[in-house]
């Protein structure tokens, strides 16, 4: 059983057994009829992937590779908070009538700070610290600005990433306070795998290791019996990463910039009721 699959199987299977209700309380989501979308949850889950390895993408069911990898370069690349940037409807249930999330997530990363060696904004900070300081420990990003939490129509669910370079490895935390299981666990490692193979090759590194700290880890009460049936499906091999060498700009990367070599996976529909 390949590694994703492992650890998402693990997950599931913890939090399904040994899990909190959120039942007896008042709870801010709903799904789309209004009904409070309740969830079993575990507290501070962290799961490790070794991208020397594999590429960590789920082959229980398939994981939209191109619309997770155009969500990330709209963030970190475009630095957009506007959904007419992005090429998927992901979005749409938090935009506004002008395409909006408010100031949240790209928005935050195209903020300039200053520095002493001049004005960044976060993601130029981090290529710079990468090719000028690799062994900082000082290398990060946080949008969860409270300042502008107000303005924002979502508050970041991932929300911060430190990279830590160890000889010619380029190894990364993800920190996320809020998890969707179903919706998004996946999503969000094949997306921060992808960036950590990003800023290791424009730096002159090699992809090592991600680290997925999640705070809380649910299962929306609709999703449980998707979930217990996902589990039992087949594991098949994960797929090799294939990422065009010729980049090595941050900013040139597309979309089509990387590809998933024999990408295997269960031929499952799976429709996935979202809570907003």
């Amino acid at each position: 059983m390949n590694a994703a699959d492992k650890i998402f199987i693990e997950n599931c299977k913890e939090i399904l057994q040994n899990g909190v209700w959120d039942n007896e309380y008042d709870v801010r989501p709903r799904w789309e009829d209004g009904t409070p979308a309740h969830t079993i949850k575990k507290f501070g889950i962290v799961n490790r992937y070794n991208l020397e390895e594999s590429f960590p993408i789920l082959t229980l069911r398939k994981t939209n590779f191109k619309a997770a990898v155009d969500e990330l370069l709209w963030i970190w690349q475009k630095k957009s908070n506007n959904v007419n940037d992005l090429d998927s409807h992901i979005w749409d249930s938090w935009a506004d009538g002008t395409g909006s999330i408010g100031k949240a997530y790209g928005y935050q990363l195209g903020i300039k700070h200053k520095y002493k060696e001049g004005e960044f904004n976060q993601v130029d900070r981090v290529i710079y610290d990468l090719k000028n300081n690799p062994y900082s420990r000082r290398i990060l990003t946080n949008i969860y600005n409270f300042e502008d939490l107000h303005e924002m129509h979502l508050y970041p669910c991932a929300y911060s990433m430190t990279f830590n370079v160890s000889g010619n490895k380029l190894n990364a935390i993800l920190n996320q306070r809020s998890q969707d299981m179903l919706a998004a666990n996946n999503w969000n490692v094949v997306q921060y795998s992808i960036l950590v193979h990003m800023m290791a090759q424009i730096s002159g590194l090699e992809a090592g290791e991600l680290v997925h700290v999640i705070a809380d880890a649910h299962i929306y009460d609709r999703h449980v019996p998707i979930i217990e049936e996902l589990i039992k499906n087949k594991s098949f091999d994960a797929p090799k990463i294939e990422v065009d060498k010729n980049i090595t700009d941050f900013y040139d990367f597309k979309v089509d910039s990387f590809k998933l070599i024999d990408y295997k996976f269960n031929p499952v529909k799976i429709k996935v009721p979202i809570a907003v």
